[in-house]
């Protein structure tokens, strides 16, 4: 039975995994190196319980429960040793993600099974960096983690359907709807978003329109909860890039990254997280 969550990372989306975790019930611990990046990660998840309770989607009972559930820690190697399962949020870098894999490994029991949050990447090279590849797997969280409904689920080449069927109830367990596919760069959703998200980087740099403009057209015109823009200055303007970069090598020209957008990067205007990405967030805080 999994009673035991490790989510390692505490940046926007390991917080976000997190929170969920504890509330579906889960003993959740939050690792990161950082001091200051886990204090940063509890105050937001205990802001996130704060507003659920101002807007009645959480009792007080059980908001405390879960953050009773809670516990935030340095040492992935101490964590790991009592985990049934991991889940890795950390920076979209392969070379981070092996690091971390080859410690969990080492250090988590022999039926621990360990997810990696990626939204491109892939869980067959991930599961390589282990010696229990049918234990791996990938679990596609979106941002807000905690108003997103999907996990996409991404079945790796040694992936067990013992294990995929175990992390569809883990996921169904944090109240998220899923679906199970096999991978293939870009999994569903990431390739359909970043095609959209480029395309539209393309059509400003052209001058087609304004960012408010074309964000309107895509929310009202096919019915998207968010523009093409909105959603990327959210997720990060250098996230997005390295999707596209990633998914550029993996699958061909029509991934290769605007211009604009790189320049964009370069600049440092990665979105919300800088004040300023497509559009400027410096006064709307």
């Amino acid at each position: 039975m999994i009673k035991n969550l490790v989510v390692v990372g505490s940046g926007v989306m390991g917080r976000g995994i997190a929170y969920v975790g504890a509330v579906g019930g889960f003993n959740t611990k939050v690792i990161d190196v950082n001091e200051d990046a886990l204090a940063s990660a509890r105050q937001e998840i205990n802001a996130i319980f704060q507003k659920g309770i101002d807007r009645n989607k959480i009792s007080v009972e059980d908001a405390e429960a879960a953050k009773a559930r809670l516990q935030y820690e340095q040492s992935l190697e101490e964590a790991a040793k009592q985990a049934d399962i991991v889940i890795e949020a950390v920076p979209e870098k392969i070379s981070i993600k092996k690091q971390v894999f080859e410690t969990l490994d080492k250090y988590a029991p022999e039926h621990c099974l360990l997810a990696t949050n990626t939204s491109t990447m892939s869980p067959t090279e991930i599961g390589s960096y282990t010696n229990r590849p049918d234990k791996v797997i990938a679990m596609h969280f979106f941002n807000p983690v905690h108003k997103m409904k999907l996990v996409e689920i991404v079945r790796g080449l040694e992936t067990s359907d013992e294990t995929a069927e175990a992390i569809r109830q883990v996921a169904e367990q944090m109240g998220k709807e899923t679906v199970v596919v096999n991978e293939f760069p870009g999994f569903v959703t990431s390739r359909i978003s970043a095609l959209v998200g480029n395309e539209a980087f393309y059509m400003l740099m052209e001058g087609v329109g304004t960012p408010e403009e074309i964000d309107k057209a895509i929310k009202l015109g096919l019915n998207y909860p968010m523009g093409p823009f909105e959603l990327a200055d959210l997720v990060g303007l250098d996230a997005r890039l390295n999707n596209l970069e990633y998914l550029h090598k993996t699958l061909g020209e029509k991934y290769r990254p605007c211009p604009l957008l790189v320049k964009y990067v370069k600049s440092g205007r990665l979105g919300r997280k800088t004040g300023r990405g497509v559009y400027d967030y410096s006064d709307r805080e």
